[in-house]
């Protein structure tokens, strides 16, 4: 039997007898499913890094809360918080503004935040990104350590795969956007932010651990990368990049007294990293919500009979199927904009050299 038709075998039979477990093992029906709690909850933020549910019971990874309250800091595991429960004062907020933080009682009775630099699930993620990172390098030029590519040419295997996406990014992005003066500078953070935002996006699509967090799909993770690139713009720029900004070659009127290219100018210094963080988390933001929304079609339908809901799981496991195939693409284009946007914008700063080289 070829693999499509064991895959459709399997969707058939998965459509077949899942109504005989709408209801789990805690008793609870699944007709009453919180469609939205789903989604969001499985794209927020965590203090526990959830594995799976079994018999009724979560099963998660406890990660380190490191918390100042007002009684002082406080170091625990977040399964002193499980449940509901509360452990120095400090709790988890179920509803209101601080949902799915830790929060503690006021005087007056109020919940507020403490200072929060918790290891969550999404910190957890990239330090374990980098970590990944780290070493899938460390295996590129350990090649590179024990031959001689001038004599054994190319490497092949992993090593030749790390070499072709370098070289792609390298050439075909830094090299033509930022100038022949200038990339070797920037190239290693640029590669760097490529194969970061890749792995994490990589790592997003995978619904068990060590994967399934939603990094690059959070806008506080966004933001710090797009400031990294306002960094990297902002403070090598030349001269000209400067002048153009403060004091552009426009007619005098629109520039003095009222400064008003000026102003202009610098509302496009704000928005070319504003638009780097806002791009790349609303795409992955929506590639991880359309595939979860499949998902709940399966359970929402369940109260509908066995025929409609056999038929709307087999439709939502084939869309599922395409749109996480699809996310794939997503993950290296998103990693790829990113990076070339980056790249055009830091040789934007970099005018005056190329207004050398033309003269």
């Amino acid at each position: 039997m070829k693999p499509i038709k064991i895959i459709l075998f399997l969707i058939v039979l998965f459509s077949w007898f899942h109504p005989l477990y709408a209801e789990d093992v805690s008793g609870r029906q699944y007709d009453d499913i919180d469609v939205g709690e789903i989604l969001f909850g499985h794209v927020g933020d965590s203090y526990g890094w959830h594995i799976t549910e079994w018999n009724g019971q979560h099963i998660s990874i406890p990660l380190p809360c490191i918390v100042r309250s007002s009684s002082g800091w406080h170091c625990f595991m977040s399964s002193r918080l499980e449940h509901g429960h509360t452990y120095e004062g400090l709790y988890i907020a179920q509803e209101g503004k601080y949902e799915g933080k830790i929060v503690e009682h006021s005087q007056d009775g109020t919940e507020v935040r403490p200072f929060d630099i918790s290891i969550t699930k999404n910190v957890a993620s990239l330090i374990f990104t980098a970590v990944l990172l780290i070493i899938l390098v460390l295996l590129t030029a350990r090649w590179y350590r024990r031959h001689d590519a001038s004599q054994e040419g190319a490497p092949g295997g992993f090593a030749g795969l790390m070499e072709l996406m370098i070289m792609m990014v390298n050439d075909e992005i830094i090299k033509p956007s930022v100038g022949e003066m200038h990339y070797r500078k920037y190239a290693p953070y640029l590669l760097t932010a490529f194969f970061f935002i890749f792995l994490c996006n990589l790592l997003g699509l995978v619904p068990f651990f060590p994967g399934g967090a939603n990094v690059t799909g959070n806008i506080a993770v966004t933001m710090m990368m797009a400031l990294f690139t306002f960094i990297a713009i902002n403070l090598f720029a030349d001269r000209h990049y400067w002048k153009e900004i403060l004091w552009p070659d426009v007619p005098l009127f629109l520039k003095f007294p009222i400064p008003i290219m000026q102003t202009i100018e610098l509302f496009g210094l704000i928005s070319k990293p504003f638009s780097l963080m806002v791009r790349l988390f609303a795409n992955i933001m929506a590639g991880h919500m359309m595939v979860l929304g499949l998902v709940s079609v399966i359970f929402v339908t369940v109260k509908l009979g066995p025929v409609i809901n056999g038929s709307m799981t087999v439709i939502a496991m084939l869309f599922g199927l395409v749109i996480n195939c699809l996310e794939l693409l997503v993950a290296f284009i998103q990693a790829y904009v990113f990076t070339m946007l980056s790249a055009v914008f830091i040789g934007m700063a970099h005018q005056g050299d190329a207004h050398k080289e033309i003269s």
